[in-house]
């Protein structure tokens, strides 16, 4: 998922960030504020959520859970959210044959049965995937969900003309060839003539996969195979107030303002293995000004930050300092980087690639990010940690958080002279001029370029307009974009989920492409089509590794950090926990409070 599939980095510029860094560097020594364990408030302690439970038995039935957000979800709609914490909010509203487990750390990134009996029963060498559905399991008005509403709700991922923006991974592998239409086009009677997912009855769905995708329950725990009922189903304005088929149903919602769920009465407990449903409402505040966010969390009048992009440097400048307790520094599960198109010459050369990689100064590019601590680890590669097969950094081929941490200016330079630059030569660098740690970043890494010789113009373009300026190709090599900055995780923990759309041949598009680098390695695409055909952990693992190491090999990127974030919890807060199911983020669907009264 890309950055604001994250949601709404911010964060403000070099100088800023050169200061909280320091002040996160004495934190994570144990330093300043509230005692490490607890405050006197009653918050759990810095880092208690990280990978585990806090508060566990504290949380009451009752209350209203109440969200912060400097940003909106792209949609509410399952099919087109593709924010990061919208798919982990919508579980509030919307069930899935399978979802993630409600376990915090790794635990939270498995499958578990939500709306089916059981995982599913694979046959046909991975090619046919079967699911019962539970007994009791309902709409927001009394109807049962069934397994035609199931297909349903995944065949409008076919509707991309009328419900753009979610993920399509079911869609390309169900319909590799494009053949079907999509509900509102289709010419069958009852509008489900998608031929590779067969309901016949109502409890009972079959998924026929041309292929074996051993990653396609994954794909099915995502909200985008939610499903909908066809008969409440209003096309592009779904997003404005969703049916459910979870615990909250909408009550109101006012873009860029505010959102309201209260309870599902038709919702039963027992039919339903994966949520608790402590809070009577869940509320959502949005907000234009971090800082006020920050400010608004900081009082107490708000319980956490929707967004789990982690606090402005301002607002955690203050709560490590006042409120240590109330804080966990989780991984996210991103990467950011720096990303080198072909296209634009001179980075057709792989020694003027490896130039850039040398002479930056790596531990210039954490501090802009803010630090070990706020900015994350060194990135040594370009696979995250949540993803199997990852090696964190014992993976370092160029010595980034080792031996050239500072820069190799003398290799840096002999890779100009292998690549016919021995002069160095002028780029540009392309940033969204609406994430100032990006701009920072950008900063720093032209500061330590120039010392080899590399010569490098910051052009800051519209942040809300990615797709069509560093997703056009075309744009990127007429604009001369030799580097780009950008941050990606996973939509599912896998190389298939992470990297796919990153470095396949056959995801390069002309416009809302995300293979940046427009890697063309007939390699990596054969490592990726032995990996979805392949049935066991321990070979996809392998081939994930594999397939990382040739990435790098290529020097198509520049990692700057496996990140990390300072996230808000109030003290009121109860059964709250970071989970790799949602990179890092508090998994939202089974929250308490300890006073609902309050």
């Amino acid at each position: 998922m890309t950055t604001q599939r994250t949601s709404g980095r911010r964060k403000q510029a070099l100088a800023a960030t050169a200061a909280v860094a320091a002040l996160l560097t004495t934190a994570a020594c144990g330093g300043g504020g509230d005692d490490d364990k607890g405050s006197k408030t009653g918050a759990a302690g810095f880092d208690a959520a990280n990978n585990k439970v806090a508060q566990a038995s504290a949380a009451k039935k009752g209350g209203t859970l109440k969200f912060g957000a400097a940003q909106d979800a792209d949609s509410w709609d399952t099919t087109r959210g593709y924010y990061g914490m919208m798919w982990n909010f919508a579980r509030y509203y919307s069930r899935q044959l399978v979802t993630n487990k409600t376990e915090p750390g790794a635990a939270g990134a498995e499958i578990t049965p939500d709306l089916a009996t059981a995982t599913a029963k694979v046959t046909d060498d991975g090619k046919t995937y079967t699911y019962t559905l539970r007994d009791g399991v309902t709409w927001e008005d009394g109807k049962p969900i069934t397994s035609k509403d199931v297909k349903y709700g995944i065949e409008r991922v076919w509707a991309q003309d009328v419900l753009s923006g979610g993920p399509t991974y079911l869609k390309d592998v169900l319909d590799p060839k494009g053949a079907y239409k999509g509900p509102y086009k289709d010419t069958s009677a009852d509008k489900l003539g998608l031929k590779a997912i067969d309901t016949p009855d109502d409890k009972t769905i079959v998924f026929h996969l041309p292929e074996a995708n051993s990653d396609f329950e994954e794909m099915l725990a995502l909200v985008s195979a939610s499903p909908v009922r066809q008969d409440m189903d209003t096309k592009s304005k779904y997003g404005l107030k969703p049916f459910s088929s979870g615990p909250y149903k909408f009550a109101s919602y006012a873009p860029g303002k505010d959102l309201k769920l209260v309870r599902n009465t038709s919702w039963k407990q027992a039919s339903d293995p994966v949520r608790k449903a402590y809070p009577d409402e869940i509320t959502i505040k949005f907000f234009s000004d971090a800082n006020q966010l920050d400010q608004r969390l900081l009082s107490g009048d708000l319980d956490l930050d929707l967004n789990q992009t982690g606090m402005s440097p301002q607002g955690r400048t203050t709560a490590l300092k006042q409120h240590k307790a109330n804080l966990d520094n989780p991984v996210s599960g991103y990467v950011r980087y720096a990303v080198f198109p072909q296209s634009v010459a001179p980075f057709n050369n792989i020694e003027c690639r490896k130039a850039v990689i040398l002479g930056a100064d790596h531990v210039s590019l954490q501090t802009a990010r803010g630090g070990p601590v706020a900015g994350g680890d060194i990135g040594t590669n370009m696979l995250p940690p949540s993803v199997p097969g990852a090696e964190g950094q014992k993976y370092d081929p160029y010595k980034l958080a080792g031996d050239n941490k500072n820069g190799n200016v003398a290799e840096a330079k002999a890779a100009l002279k292998a690549c016919g630059q021995p002069n160095g030569f002028k780029t540009t660098i392309a940033v969204r001029n609406n994430k100032p740690v990006e701009v920072a970043t950008a900063q720093s890494l032209q500061a330590s370029l120039k010392k080899v010789g590399i010569t490098a113009e910051i052009d800051q373009y519209d942040g809300s307009q990615t797709a069509g300026i560093i997703g056009s190709p075309s744009n990127v090599k007429k604009k001369g974009y030799g580097i780009i900055i950008m941050g990606w995780g996973p939509d599912f923990p896998s190389v298939q989920g992470f990297g796919l759309p990153l470095w396949n041949s056959k995801y390069i598009a002309q416009s809302g492409n995300n293979n940046y680098a427009l890697i063309n390695d007939k390699t990596i695409d054969g490592l990726f089509s032995s990996y979805v055909t392949t049935l066991d952990d321990a070979g996809k693992t392998k081939i994930a590794t594999e397939i990382n190491h040739k990435v790098m090999e290529g020097a198509y990127y520049l990692p700057f950090v496996f990140e990390r974030f300072i996230n808000w919890r109030s003290d009121n807060l109860a059964n709250v926990y970071t989970t790799d199911g949602y990179s890092g983020q508090y998994d939202f669907v089974n929250l308490g409070l300890k006073n609902p009264k309050k």
